[in-house]
C-alpha cells in the first residue's frame, strides 16, 4: 500500500550543506537523498521514507558540525590574536 505522499528528498539542503558547511558529511546526506527517489519509484515506500528521514538527520548533522566548527576557529583566532598583543608581538 502506497503512503500518501513521496518524502522530501532533501537533495538541495544536502548540497547546500556540502558546499557551504561540512564537505565530508554533506556527501554522506547526498549519496542518501539520491536513493529517495528510485525508491519510491521501485515501490520500496517504508525504505524510501527512512532514507529520506536518514537524508535529512546528516544534512542537520552537517550544517551543525560546520556551525560549530566556524565559531570553534573564530575563538581561536580570537584568542590566539588576544595572546600575541599580550606577548608583544603584532
Amino acid at each position: 500500500m502506497q503512503p500518501n505522499q513521496k518524502p522530501d528528498n532533501y537533495l538541495v539542503w544536502a548540497i547546500l550543506s556540502t558546499v557551504l558547511c561540512c564537505l565530508p558529511l554533506g556527501i554522506v546526506a547526498i549519496v542518501k537523498s539520491s536513493k529517495v527517489d528510485s525508491l519510491w519509484a521501485q515501490g520500496y515506500y517504508d525504505e524510501a521514507i527512512q532514507t529520506a528521514n536518514d537524508a535529512k538527520k546528516w544534512c542537520i548533522i552537517g550544517a551543525a558540525s560546520g556551525v560549530i566548527g566556524s565559531i570553534l576557529y573564530i575563538i581561536f583566532v580570537v584568542v590566539l590574536g588576544v595572546f600575541g598583543a599580550m606577548s608583544g608581538g603584532y
